[in-house]
């Protein structure tokens, strides 16, 4: 017979989640800094908004809980350094379950550089909520050698944009189909896309990476609710413009194809869409060849621009079109 959180009590669970980890049980947190700035990332992840545990397995779920919350840190070019989760858990989960979703956040944990993980457990009446919160550190060198903005510098992506959005179509359109006909779906073809919802990769060494090549980015976002609201962003920070090339955006092989079974726009999905997970950095223009070579898994989508410009996308006919981002009020 299956464990049951009623028979093994909280603080039994606890303990023998962590038995399932690299990492020791701790009560509470806490991090002195080695002369350098502390960035925290906190994010709630809710059933039914975020996720939907009819198609998610629960340790891909652990797992881009992780990934979703430390791309804030890369962001910032920070150090990961400790972890706190919060889960709570509903009646509908036993242990077994739990230990699914654990197992995926500890993977993603040790595989981007946490040093300690902290975790709690309470019921939940609403269904399962996950509650990350991510603690790491930038050098003051690093700190320092972030210059300002300038105009013509460059916006660089880390991967594909739209993918993710567009794969939760994918598992939506096949959860209906499910339902009405009882049938598994065939997604082999959308796989790539699915892959990017389900469990999105970040480069756990992109911050020594660009500390070994001497390139500091002098702004850095993590694209999670579509490439309009990161730019928004960027251009509120800086006081500058940016131009987007709608050509030069990176989208997996079958997003086309998709968006046209799916009538929806790549290019929409794109800068509308949500879950990416992908970095965005502003790279000197200085550096232009040397980024290109070491960094070859970034694309290069726009350029910063003089502040009249505003913040806008550049079809290929040289057209431009202002952006739109859900939750930003119209000028």
């Amino acid at each position: 017979m299956a464990d049951t959180f009623s028979s093994l009590g909280k603080i039994e669970a606890i303990a023998q989640l962590y038995r399932l980890s690299a990492y020791n049980p701790v009560s509470g947190l806490s991090y002195k800094a080695d002369g350098g700035v502390v960035t925290t990332s906190s994010r709630m992840f809710l059933e039914g908004i975020d996720f939907n545990l009819v198609y998610f397995p629960l340790k891909h779920l652990g797992y881009k809980c992780i990934v979703g919350t430390v791309g804030e840190l890369y962001a910032a070019l920070a150090h990961p350094k400790l972890l706190n989760i919060v889960l709570g858990v509903s009646a509908k989960l036993d242990f077994e379950q739990v230990k699914e979703l654990w197992m995926g956040i500890t993977v993603a944990a040790k595989e981007h550089g946490f040093e300690a993980v902290n975790l709690d457990l309470q019921p939940s009446n609403n269904g399962l909520y996950i509650s990350v919160s991510a603690t790491g550190e930038t050098s003051n060198l690093t700190s320092k050698r972030r210059m300002a903005a300038k105009s013509k510098d460059l916006i660089c992506v880390s991967g594909s944009l739209g993918a993710a959005f567009l794969g939760l179509q994918v598992l939506e359109r096949g959860a209906r189909e499910f339902a009405n006909k009882g049938t598994q779906p065939d997604m082999s073809k959308y796989r790539m896309l699915v892959g990017d919802y389900l469990r999105p990769e970040l480069d756990s060494g992109i911050v020594t990476k660009l500390e070994d090549a001497e390139i500091y980015p002098s702004y850095g976002y993590f694209v999670t609710r579509g490439l309009a609201d990161a730019v928004k962003r960027l251009t509120r920070d800086s006081g500058l413009g940016a131009k987007i090339y709608a050509d030069k955006i990176p989208f997996e092989g079958n997003s086309f194809s998709l968006g046209k079974e799916l009538d929806m726009d790549p290019v929409s999905a794109a800068m509308n869409g949500g879950d990416d997970n992908r970095l965005l950095f502003v790279v000197p223009i200085l550096h232009l060849e040397k980024f290109r070579r070491d960094f070859q898994t970034f694309d290069i989508i726009g350029h910063m621009a003089q502040p009249e410009a505003g913040d806008v996308l550049v079809t290929p006919e040289g057209v431009e079109f202002p952006l739109k981002s859900q939750g930003w009020p119209e000028d």
